[in-house]
């Protein structure tokens, strides 16, 4: 998606996200008309690259809207983050970002969107510098303090896992979309609005078949949010219409029709997944 450009300091850019990572082309998704403007561009374009993940950036928000990432799972590397800090992108305007003002002296965790377990593959200098790359606050979101541990028991924390859990992946490589969910009622802490909803799209093979699986994690389902309200969290398995009404992004076809499912409620009439075993592969 991105070619091999130089930073202000003379330094390879990285390539980004890859979408023939899986053999077939499953490229980022296109913001809608209505918030094509509120993109931070970066060489002239939305799509930021760092090392096996690009993201686009929103100015209203200063989060990402999404991340895109791809997973190798037959080369990654189990790296240390000691010693690794997390920091603002320095090809951005620092204001474009959220820093570390906002998480000091709170409940507040800087929450990875792509995980760092994630992009850690490849050759050892690749993952090194994807590990380093993963601590950029554009790729971190606000999130309470044991988030992937509350009532739904780390559900969220561990869909990619139980992906590989769960499903025979072919050649054990995935791409996975996700981000927050913006909406103008988030309560304000500091200032910042804080997203309510997370979103996440896992894309893979099964036997062939191109397969992708949406989920949102929500507080409730009539936005009557609580300000940092660990506890009302949960987790829902969503259609691709659901997922493009709530983000305002469109995802190309072939990922489309990858993510049909079979008799799914309407989200309102839907339970939580309680547990991994609810999720339909």
């Amino acid at each position: 998606m991105t070619t091999d450009t130089r930073d202000s300091s003379g330094k390879a850019s990285p390539s980004g996200y890859d979408p023939d990572f899986l053999g077939t082309r499953t490229d980022v998704p296109i913001l809608d008309a209505s918030i094509q403007d509120d993109a931070v561009l970066w060489e002239e374009t939305e799509i930021i690259p760092y090392t096996h993940f690009s993201l686009s950036l929103s100015k209203t928000w200063r989060f990402a809207r999404w991340v895109a990432w791809n997973i190798d799972g037959t080369s990654i590397k189990l790296l240390s983050r000691t010693n690794l800090n997390f920091t603002k992108d320095p090809r951005l305007a620092a204001d474009s970002q959220i820093g570390n003002e906002l998480y000091s002296d709170n409940r507040l965790d800087r929450g990875h969107i792509a995980r760092r377990a994630d992009l850690t593959w490849g050759t050892l200098p690749e993952a090194q510098q994807a590990n380093q790359d993963s601590f950029h606050y554009t790729n971190i979101t606000p999130q309470m303090d044991d988030f992937n541990q509350s009532k739904q028991n780390g559900i969220w924390g561990r869909l990619e896992n139980a992906l590989y859990e769960d499903v025979d992946v072919q050649n054990l490589r995935a791409s996975v979309f996700g981000g927050p969910v913006f909406h103008p009622d988030d309560r304000k802490y500091r200032g910042v609005a804080l997203p309510s909803e997370y979103w996440k799209l896992l894309v893979f093979h099964e036997q062939g078949v191109l397969k992708a699986r949406a989920f949102l994690l929500t507080q409730d389902l009539d936005h009557l949010r609580a300000l940092l309200a660990l506890d009302e969290f949960r987790v829902y398995q969503i259609t691709m219409d659901e997922l493009e009404e709530r983000t305002l992004l469109h995802f190309p076809e072939p990922v489309k029709q990858a993510a049909e499912l079979i008799a799914v409620r309407d989200i309102a009439e839907r339970k939580p997944l309680a547990a991994l075993a609810d999720i339909e592969w």
